[in-house]
């Protein structure tokens, strides 16, 4: 018998007061941006820590989580009965399983490809043994363009449900021609990209780290933000209009921006950006869907419904790196229909993952 982690199975607020599982619904809760990794990929970042060979938003990131491992790591590793004890604990039926940040995305080209085809064997493995509780998103090495869109291929083959890449490729954005043989891929196959954080790229990086706001309180969010917005203006959704792009933390600040960003482009656009056939806020209503990660926070989430559109936001719990029971029943609360709640919570991650 597996041994029981400690602690997993009671999210809490207060130590002392251990909460019940929310209430059960006419819908089903699919969390859809939910982390886990393979030991081989986490070795991997032990020894990149240890040489202190990776980039300064690496070393930041990942150097604390490995000094203090314990039940976060232990909880990135399981795919079997404490993973579900969790997920039985905040109510949750489905998880929707991205390899964590920053994924294959910071070693070589070719130990990249390698763990990515491994790590993907290894989750439609866990897929197999918890079929009704586990669905995945493919990991692929943007390192090697070609190689990427053919794993993406084998991917959907063997059952997952689109690709996750963990932003930036050693400083390298997804704008770049080079990997649009990726988005290529992708709108042909009918399969979402999710593009989500990692810590900003060496060129942005060193201001955030300095301060502590490297992660997630604000580095990962700038980060996704830029590189969202950087596809958008570079063209990509012009050649690629179908292509279906995924990004959480309830849009990452975008939704927000988007009248300003909107009333700006054109007055900013550069002789080298190619003009765009629509408004940057077309595309993101056109190209993008994003989820709640994390933001179980009624007015951002609302309002981003609000200018997307209720069949573009997507629950997501983020787990284990933000694990608490009352941000689902926050998120049971939110001032929207059932029938509202039920594309949240579940129909909107049916059509977009095709689960």
């Amino acid at each position: 018998m597996k041994k029981k982690l400690a602690g997993v199975g009671i999210p809490m607020t207060d130590p002392n007061q251990p909460m019940r599982p929310p209430a059960k619904m006419p819908y089903k809760r699919i969390a859809t941006e939910e982390a886990w990794v393979t030991p081989e990929v986490m070795q991997g970042f032990r020894d990149l820590v240890a040489k202190k060979a990776g980039d300064a938003g690496f070393l930041s990131m990942w150097g604390v989580f490995i000094e203090k491992g314990g039940i976060l790591i232990d909880r990135l590793l399981d795919m079997g009965e404490n993973r579900i004890m969790d997920m039985d604990a905040t109510g949750i039926d489905t998880q929707l399983l991205l390899l964590t940040a920053p994924g294959v995305q910071v070693f070589s080209k070719g130990k990249a490809k390698s763990l990515a085809a491994d790590s993907n064997d290894q989750l439609v493995e866990a897929i197999r043994r918890y079929p009704k509780r586990f669905a995945g998103l493919a990991a692929v090495a943007p390192q090697d363009p070609a190689a990427a869109a053919k794993e993406l291929e084998r991917g959907l083959k063997l059952g997952l449900k689109g690709a996750v890449i963990n932003s930036h490729t050693m400083g390298e954005y997804l704008d770049k021609p080079k990997f649009w043989e990726i988005f290529e891929a992708a709108e042909s196959l009918n399969t979402p990209i999710y593009i989500h954080p990692q810590t900003p790229s060496p060129d942005m990086v060193m201001p955030f780290v300095r301060r502590g706001l490297d992660t997630a309180i604000m580095g990962f969010g700038v980060e996704v933000a830029l590189h969202s917005l950087g596809i958008i203006v570079s063209g990509a959704l012009d050649r690629f209009p179908d292509l279906k792009i995924v990004i959480g933390h309830g849009g990452e600040g975008l939704p927000y921006w988007l009248y300003r960003i909107d009333y700006m482009q054109e007055y900013n656009r550069q002789a080298f950006m190619p003009k765009l056939k629509m408004l940057p806020s077309d595309y993101m209503k056109r190209n993008f869907y994003i989820t709640t990660s994390g933001m179980p926070w009624a007015p951002a989430i609302t309002m981003a419904q609000s200018v997307l559109g209720m069949d573009r936001v997507l629950y997501a719990m983020d787990y284990p790196y933000q694990y608490r029971v009352e941000e689902v029943i926050m998120t049971d609360n939110f001032p929207i229909s059932v029938a509202n709640k039920k594309k949240l919570f579940q129909k909107n991650a049916e059509k977009v993952f095709s689960l």
